[in-house]
């Protein structure tokens, strides 16, 4: 017990130590959540508290529940279920169907978006693949929404979809799709956990054998649960408690798919007794990351005061961001290039680098730019390691090669030799790419050897089957490009955030919208927490060499540049763009525009529920009586009551977040501004969000 608890800072050991019930971990960038979840689960499980098997850990991609089961393993967890939300439902589904259902069992559409082809064509609508695309992504966020097709288009208007045709239209094709599925007997991705959620709902026999074989549950990523994955989980739970979450609504990026925080951000009003656990020790980047994306963050709006993590960097120092602005696109893309020749000359792996971008359609003139410079490459999103022939036709080279003599690597890169493995690289193209594939399995296999007593080729194997399956590959050496959505649970030395202009950061279809400029910040934010050294910022007046520079850069930086840095200067002509003016204040809960005085001050809607601080508020009113009696004043004149609401609800811990509540300006900031902050501080360790 003592050696699964050392190593742990404070905060981690609380939450691993935290009894069973309900318990919400609120972890920030590069806090070290998973070793924090799964050492939880090992620790519950050596106490005895619960057995192995009866553990259900669900995250949302099949890398992060691979890792998890990695970690398990070496803590000597066996049996626990660490799996994706739709993994976990076929399974439960595949099991229960026939009792639930009967019959032969459905199978899973293989290409959803032939079956959303046929539904749009037998209504006459556009079958191009963007179309589609666009088409289904609509679906599944109606799905995920927990939206019938009636519901969807005053949903959809509600929540200011960006839809690719009318609603109408969408809706009688999310019909069509559903009729097509049930005709041909077929279930999407979506339809596992709604049928899953289904029979323990509607079935008690089914629910009660569900809940005697798991009676711990984890959570992992919580603030991108959609209300679809929250009713699959309230259908695991019934009536139990035991569930433990983990997340950070500042990395809530996927609301465009149906995400949203608000159960991390209610889960201690569901449940009043959980015990709350913040970590906000980051240990993956150095103190000058971690004050640029503090920085990033702090200027979001609409924000529980619960929630707002302030990430403490625990590395030595590192160097400071660099900004830059260039005249054109391919002058950017020639600076970053040439910058990552200089940090490949000093030491830094390609494979320790990486490009972020917006959208996709950047990628392009990165790849030149690395490509003449010789710099190998990775464009993240394209074909999958283990699905690469050279990868699967090595993979059968090692389960054949017998019993050979020798260390595992020596082995590994015998067998690997006759499928093109040589001493020294071929030169660039796909025959460099095949080669790097076969030498990361090598290099994978030095790794295993180091991490396991008594390595062999068939246990390498078997490791092998396992990433595959968890979609978990090696390293291959090259610099990466990737969509900063693709860049979320990853991490590099050097990252190079570029084309930060406005348009593509914050997107123009968000613009107007306080909600969608709001993820666009967190999304910057995610950028910049993938960095552990360095990291670099830029932006391009024109998108064409010597193209007339009509652009501006990102809104998010204006906060940040440091005033006397050559890149702080606004370009001739560019004004600041009009959401740097004062915005109009939104509920804090539901996010809705307020208007009248009251809510503006308590920063929510009168409806929406109160998370109140009774202790603070009384300690508040205490304070406030005895200055009145020092200044001999009414108790009003020092604040309103209002105003002590507002404060016992938002619990602001910094001079900036006191002043946002209305009411409260420099002058009351500069006489009780030291006082109240005390008084918030003394009681902040017991606020559930």
């Amino acid at each position: 017990m003592d050696a699964l608890l050392e190593g742990l800072d404070p905060e981690q050991r609380a939450a691993v130590e935290a009894p069973r019930g309900p318990v919400c971990v609120l972890a920030g960038a590069g806090t070290g959540k998973t070793r924090t979840i799964t050492h939880r689960i090992a620790y519950l499980c050596q106490r005895g508290h619960v057995a192995p098997s009866q553990v259900l850990a669900v995250t949302f991609t099949k890398r992060a529940a691979g890792e998890m089961r990695t970690r398990l393993r070496s803590l000597d967890v066996n049996g626990a279920q660490a799996v994706t939300f739709h993994a976990a439902a076929s399974r439960q589904l595949r099991y229960f169907w026939p009792r639930v259902i009967g019959g032969p069992r459905w199978d899973l559409v293989d290409q959803k978006i032939r079956v959303v082809a046929r539904a749009a064509s037998r209504l006459g609508m556009p079958t191009e693949s963007d179309a589609l695309r666009d088409l289904t992504s609509e679906i599944e966020w109606a799905k995920a929404s927990l939206l019938t097709p009636e519901d969807y288009p005053a949903a959809a208007a509600r929540a200011a979809r960006d839809i690719p045709a009318p609603a109408e239209q969408i809706m009688k094709l999310y019909t069509t799709y559903e009729q097509l599925k049930t005709e041909a007997q077929l279930l999407d991705f979506d339809d596992l956990l709604l049928y899953t959620a289904g029979a323990l709902e509607d079935n008690a026999e089914v629910a009660q054998e569900f809940r005697d074989r798991y009676r711990c549950f984890v959570v992992d990523e919580y603030q991108d649960v959609t209300p679809l994955q929250q009713r699959v989980l309230d259908s695991w739970l019934g009536n139990r408690d035991d569930v433990t979450v983990v997340g950070d609504a500042n990395q809530t990026i996927y609301s465009f798919a149906g995400a949203s925080p608000q159960p991390l951000l209610n889960f201690g009003r569901r449940f009043p007794e959980a015990v709350v656990v913040r970590l906000e020790r980051d240990y993956r980047s150095t103190p000058q990351v971690v004050e640029l994306a503090n920085d990033v963050i702090k200027w979001a709006r609409g924000r529980p005061s619960g929630s707002r993590l302030q990430l403490i960097g625990q590395r030595p120092d590192g160097p400071k961001p660099r900004f830059h602005e260039f005249d054109d696109e391919p002058s950017e893309a020639d600076a970053v290039a040439g910058r990552i020749k200089t940090l490949l000359d000093e030491g830094v792996a390609a494979s320790e680098i990486a490009i972020l971008y917006r959208v996709n359609a950047q990628s392009e003139v990165y790849e030149q730019a690395l490509a003449g410079l010789g710099i190998p490459y990775l464009v993240r999103g394209g074909e999958r390691f283990f699905e690469r022939a050279e990868v699967r036709q090595a993979m059968i080279t090692l389960r054949s090669a017998g019993d050979v003599s020798g260390s595992l690597p020596e082995v590994v890169r015998a067998a690997l030799h006759r499928v093109g493995l040589t001493d020294e690289p071929p030169t660039g193209g796909s025959a460099r790419e095949r080669w790097e594939s076969l030498l990361a399995l090598v290099e994978l296999a030095e790794e295993f050897a180091a991490a396991t007593p008594d390595a062999d080729l068939p246990r390498f194997c078997v490791e092998l089957d396992m990433r595959a399956e968890a979609q978990h590959p090696p390293t291959v050496e090259g610099v990466t490009l990737a969509s900063l959505h693709a860049s979320k649970g990853l991490e590099w030395d050097a990252v190079f955030l570029v084309g930060l202009v406005e348009g593509t950061m914050p997107i123009q279809y968000a613009d107007g919208d306080e909600a969608k400029i709001e993820e666009e910040r967190r999304l910057l934010y995610v950028g910049v927490t993938r960095a552990r050294e360095h990291i670099w910022l830029s932006w391009a007046l024109a998108r064409a060499a010597g193209g007339r520079k009509y652009r501006r850069r990102s809104r998010f930086l204006y906060n940040l540049v440091p005033e006397n840095h050559p890149a702080a200067r606004v370009s001739a002509g560019a004004q600041r763009p009009p959401l740097m003016k004062k915005e109009k204040p939104t509920c804090r809960v539901c996010a809705s525009t307020l208007v009248e005085a009251q809510a503006v001050k308590l920063g929510r809607c009168r409806s929406c529920p109160s998370d109140v601080d009774e202790e603070l508020l009384e300690s508040l009113r205490r304070w406030r009586a005895g200055r009145a009696r020092e200044l001999k004043v009414p108790a009003y004149v020092v604040f309103t009551d209002a105003t002590l609401v507002a404060i016992a609800e938002q619990r602001p811990t910094d001079s900036a977040g006191l002043v946002a509540i209305s009411g409260i300006g420099a002058s009351k900031l500069d006489k009780f501004g030291d006082d109240v902050l005390g008084l918030v501080r003394a009681g902040v360790g017991y606020s559930a969000t």
